[in-house]
């Protein structure tokens, strides 16, 4: 009966050291040498090297001078412990009022014209770090009002901020929220 139970326990250590232990350690090393901010949360740091956020989550920003992120499902906004969407459907009358309220508050806040999508849904986790160029653009004008700046010097931030398709092909182009409000604190300092 040992001899039975032999090559079955020999095996199963062998892969688990194999597929337990040295696989993933070598595919850390590999992502730490190949890439290492990606695999360390694509962290984003202040200039005294304080970590202010990771460009692959979004967080909330509410301030006029600010580009606003989209909307979050995720617990109470951006918790990332309950990343979610809201799970309702598009004949939810609870989605709709949801979403007319917030269409409503951006047109008080950026004016009346063509919302985008984005703007007034959650994503699929609720932590989007990204907003439309769309959405991105219908922001300028506050932020520039509460900056004191330019239209245009604001738009020229976002466009420099702005990600094209992967490949040219994959995906969608996109802004980074936490990126862009960056440079615009770098150009006309912070808070406006």
């Amino acid at each position: 009966m040992v001899n039975s139970f032999r090559p079955a326990i020999v095996m199963m250590a062998l892969f688990t050291l194999l597929l337990g232990l040295a696989y993933p350690l070598a595919v850390t090393g590999i992502a730490q040498a190949a890439f290492p901010g990606q695999a360390n949360g694509s962290l984003v740091r202040d200039a005294g090297g304080r970590v202010v956020g990771s460009a692959l989550i979004g967080q909330p920003f509410v301030g006029a001078t600010y580009l606003h992120p989209r909307p979050s499902a995720a617990g109470d906004g951006y918790d990332a412990a309950a990343s979610s969407g809201s799970n309702m459907g598009p004949l939810n009358p609870d989605l709709a009022a949801r979403v007319a309220e917030n269409a409503q508050a951006i047109r008080a806040e950026d004016g009346a014209g063509v919302i985008p999508a984005d703007a007034v849904t959650t994503s699929g986790s609720g932590l989007d770090p990204d907003v439309s160029p769309a959405y991105a653009r219908l922001q300028a004008a506050r932020i520039a009002r509460a900056r004191g700046v330019s239209v245009q010097q604001v738009q020229t931030i976002i466009d420099s901020q702005t990600e094209g398709a992967f490949l040219g092909f994959i995906g969608q182009p996109r802004v980074n929220v936490l990126l862009t409000n960056r440079a615009l604190d770098a150009r006309f300092g912070a808070e406006g």
